[in-house]
This record gives structure tokens, C-alpha cells and sequence, in this order.
């Protein structure tokens, strides 16, 4: 598996709106969001796009601030470990590239694939907000992880 920056904003576009995202905030994301995205990363498997990283906030990091991540695999790659090995490597290059203490993550509470990897990969629950993720069908419960340079530098 690779992880590969994303440079070409129209392929990044027609992916994103080539499928529907259940567990993100908003599933069939406008293509003037995806244009304004921060740093993208591809998740290609034998040279195929298979999911992508958006590291966000990281404008923030020398204010104190604390960077997020959008993750997407395609419904056809979920549940073979890209997720996990995803999480480990944007863990690692924000680490490596960043002077930031923490990163967090947030999940719509019925994401269980996700919150696993997130246990897998060293991140600790912080937070449980109630009712705080909008879906088209009803609000969602959401929860937060985050993970410390120092717990990461334990387990690397």
C-alpha cells in the first residue's frame, strides 16, 4: 500500500462524488469542498486508488492547535487493515513533519470499523458528544480520540 499526494484537484473530485461516504458528516460532499481541501494523500493498492487522507488544521499546529484527518476507503477495500495501516502512516507523518503534541479524531459513534482502528493504532477515547453528528436520517452521537506524541513515540 502506498500513500501518495493527491496533485491533480479533478481526480480528487471524481472520486469523492463517485460514491456515497455513510460515515462522514456529509456522505455526497459538494465539489467546491472537495477543491478547498488542505493536504491529500491517495491510498493505492497495485497502483489503484483505493482511499485518501486530508490532513486538516494543520495551519493551526504552530498556534497551539491540533490537526485533524479525513479518512475514505472505498466500500470494496473496507475491512482488509487499510484503515489501520492508513491511521499508522498519517500518525507517523504528522509526527515526523509536524511540531504538534496531539492529533485528534472524531467518529459518528455506530462507526465501529473505525473505532477500532482508532484503538488499534494508540488513539484513546477523550470524549463522547451526544447528538452532535447530523446525518440525513436522524443526529448521531459522536466520539472523540486523540492520540499524544508520546504515546506514539511508545509504541513506534
Amino acid at each position: 500500500m502506498e500513500f501518495v499526494p493527491a496533485r491533480d484537484v479533478d481526480e480528487l473530485v471524481r472520486f469523492v462524488t463517485a460514491e456515497e461516504w455513510p460515515f462522514h458528516r456529509n456522505p455526497k460532499p459538494d465539489p467546491s469542498e472537495i477543491r478547498s481541501s488542505a493536504d491529500t494523500f491517495w491510498i493505492t493498492e497495485d497502483g489503484a486508488r483505493i482511499g485518501l487522507i486530508r490532513l486538516l488544521d494543520l495551519d493551526d499546529v504552530d498556534d497551539g492547535g491540533n490537526p485533524l484527518f479525513d479518512l475514505r476507503v472505498t466500500a470494496a477495500a473496507r475491512g482488509r487493515g487499510v484503515g489501520e495501516a492508513a491511521v499508522r502512516w498519517l500518525t507517523a507523518h504528522i509526527f515526523t513533519n509536524y511540531d504538534t503534541n496531539r492529533i485528534e479524531a472524531t467518529t459518528r459513534e455506530d462507526n465501529h470499523a473505525m473505532r477500532r482502528v482508532l484503538d488499534k493504532t494508540g488513539y484513546v477515547q477523550e470524549a463522547h458528544y451526544r447528538e452532535a453528528w447530523p446525518a440525513s436520517d436522524r443526529v448521531y452521537d459522536s466520539v472523540g480520540y486523540a492520540i499524544l506524541r508520546r504515546d506514539w513515540q511508545g509504541r513506534a
